[in-house]
């Protein structure tokens, strides 16, 4: 057999395994999220509503018994059931008699500026994605208007939000097309609502490549202009309409991890600590800070309202774990988050049926490992969000 053949071969086969893959993975979704194969929020408890409102149980309770607001769903065991938009709903109400504005509905006020955050890091293991959209998510159930982009062609923040990218966006639909150099859409044609009210999605595919591929040859040509304000000028179309931006960045530091970094108000690079980890991390903030200086050359104004490290997968009993993590905190000081994510069975128990943590219910896990897991996560992007309300000027 040539080696012709061989190779043709062998691209018969990656290609057969593509499809069924991509079959099955549509099988699966079918099956997880019947009728229509459309993901869906789950509901709230009371206590978990109240906790998202920032009242006390008995407070909603009194709300509900007096008429106000919008009426929740009532179990067997009579126990209130609230969905994301009733939640929603409650915000607008409870602002009307906030003592001060902003006390229900934290996001953007006069001349707030748009908070665009670049989660990043290229090396893979990291958390990345799993860190963007539990942030996405979180900051839209509190109250925030948010924009999740997935700009990472392998597409998991996509999946994640019941977009599967080999049916679903066949004939485009990622910020590619709002980013292109020929003929680019308004980004308002490739944002999608999703099942969780405030947050919005731009969701990503293998095409995404194709700016890479572009714009070497645009440079070339001189037709480029400066490329690493596409993201930028893409978001300004619909800088009124959020409060946050997250984008998912791509495992390397290439053109579009380039113009992510250029429209970014705020970084956050996920470390999993460990030693080949962080000894990665070096090279990729080496090659960061050398990236960052040429942009700058070339007029960009690459500061950025914050920069923040996130320790991932972090397991409290490990020695070593422990070692490196008081290293870094002794080096980096104020730029390590305070809150670590911690490893959990339950996190990636729900990445299986494509779920966050935020989605699935309590009931399908150990209580005390849903409980641990969540808290985590919730002191993660709470800090998060404290810092972009200390941005805005406000504590």
């Amino acid at each position: 057999m040539s080696k012709d053949n061989i190779q043709e071969d062998l691209n018969t086969v990656i290609r057969q395994h593509s499809e069924w893959l991509a079959n099955q993975l549509h099988a699966q979704r079918e099956n997880l999220f019947p009728p229509d194969a459309h993901k869906e929020m789950r509901k709230f408890t009371s206590g978990e509503a109240a906790q998202l409102l920032n009242i006390n149980d008995s407070y909603l309770r009194k709300l509900h018994l007096d008429g106000k607001g919008p009426s929740p769903e009532m179990t067997s065991g009579n126990r209130r059931l609230y969905s994301a938009q009733n939640i929603q709903d409650l915000r607008q109400l409870l602002e009307k008699t906030a003592r001060k504005p902003g006390d229900y509905l934290p996001g953007r006020r006069g001349d707030d500026h748009l908070q665009i955050i670049g989660v990043m890091n290229f090396k893979g293991g990291s958390g990345k994605t799993t860190t963007a959209a539990h942030l996405a998510q979180r900051l839209a159930l509190k109250g925030h208007r948010v924009l999740a982009i997935d700009l990472d062609p392998q597409a998991s923040l996509t999946s994640l939000h019941g977009v599967q990218p080999e049916y679903d966006l066949r004939d485009g639909g990622t910020l590619y097309d709002a980013i292109r150099y020929d003929n680019p859409a308004p980004i308002s044609a490739v944002i999608r609502k999703t099942y969780i009210p405030n947050l919005d999605l731009i969701p990503g595919n293998l095409e995404l490549m194709e700016f890479e591929h572009e714009t070497p040859r645009a440079l070339a040509q001189g037709n480029a202009g400066l490329f690493f304000f596409r993201v930028r000028e893409a978001l300004s179309q619909v800088d009124d309409d959020y409060d946050v931006v997250v984008i998912d960045c791509p495992p390397q530091l290439g053109f579009l991890t380039m113009s992510a970094l250029s429209a970014a108000t705020g970084v956050l690079v996920t470390i999993h600590p460990e030693m080949l980890d962080v000894m990665s991390m070096s090279q990729f903030l080496r090659m960061t800070a050398d990236l960052m200086d040429v942009i700058a050359e070339s007029g960009a104004d690459m500061s950025h309202d914050w920069m923040r490290y996130l320790l991932t997968r972090y397991e409290p009993t490990d020695a070593p774990q422990n070692r490196i993590v008081a290293f870094l905190r002794t080096m980096y000081g104020d730029k390590v988050l305070n809150a670590p994510m911690l490893k959990s069975t339950a996190i990636s128990d729900a990445g299986l049926t494509k779920q966050t943590l935020y989605e699935v219910e309590r009931s399908a896990f150990v209580r005390s490992t849903y409980d641990r897991a969540v808290e985590s996560l919730n002191a993660v992007n709470d800090e998060i969000a404290a810092l972009i309300q200390k941005t805005w000027g406000r504590e």
